[in-house]
């Protein structure tokens, strides 16, 4: 699985010229579902995803010092297939992406980990397999893409633990 995160000021989607989602400040989370990914992937993504510091402590002047769960902020999750397109000359090749039947519930089963987690009034997501125009403020900006096969054991949690 893979994620885009965006620090965002606000965020929204419109599906068909309606507004389906907004947050104000938060994250915009982009996921693309490779089709070998299964449940501790996702589970790998909703955890760092919900515990990135990638926001300000206000009180203490710390950069990169909170999440957005201590921050109470939004969070946005748009599904995106082409995460995982490869370039085959010019065109765009989808083949290692999650077929869409799989796709929907396995995401839909993302979002609800995500509400489960943190809290579900925070969590917002777009339309499945839907055209969507994604809008956003970015603050920062502040990106980062997080891939749930890359190392089996991810030494940055070794330094946060040792940090906090």
């Amino acid at each position: 699985m893979r994620a885009v995160v965006q620090r965002v000021a606000s965020a929204s989607v419109e599906v068909e010229g309606r507004k389906i989602s907004e947050i104000g400040p938060g994250l915009l989370v982009l996921v693309g579902l490779h089709e070998s990914d299964v449940e501790s992937d996702a589970d790998y993504i909703c955890r760092k995803v919900l515990n990135m510091r990638l926001f300000p402590n206000e009180k203490n002047g710390k950069s990169w010092d909170q999440s957005v769960m201590q921050r109470k902020f939004g969070v946005l999750l748009v599904s995106q297939f082409t995460l995982y397109g490869i370039l085959k000359g010019n065109k765009p090749d989808f083949h290692v992406a999650m077929q869409p039947q799989r796709a929907k519930t396995f995401y839909d089963s993302l979002v609800d980990k995500f509400r489960k987690s943190y809290t579900t009034e925070a969590i917002k997501d777009g339309v499945f397999g839907a055209m969507m125009k994604v809008n956003l403020v970015n603050d920062g900006p502040v990106t980062m893409q997080l891939d749930s096969s890359r190392p089996l054991k991810d030494t940055s949690e070794d330094v946060e633990a040792a940090e906090s």
